[in-house]
């Protein structure tokens, strides 16, 4: 961490994160695009899923979508 002096008399603190990515795996498998997810649910009733905060839901889906 760096504190750094802005030009109007305030400080900034700066963290230099390089070596935090440079030891950080980096995920072969990026989020999926949002038309192929849509394209997987489709035609089914019901789309799961896990709320970290609300625990686990569900939601109805219209026959025609």
């Amino acid at each position: 961490m760096v504190i750094v002096p802005k030009k109007n008399g305030k400080i900034q603190v700066c963290v230099d994160y390089r070596k935090l990515n440079a030891a950080t795996v980096t995920y072969a498998f990026p989020l999926p695009f949002t038309d192929n997810v849509l394209d997987t649910v489709a035609r089914h009733e019901c789309y799961n899923f896990l709320d970290r905060f609300s625990g686990y839901n569900q939601i109805r889906m219209h026959p025609e979508d």
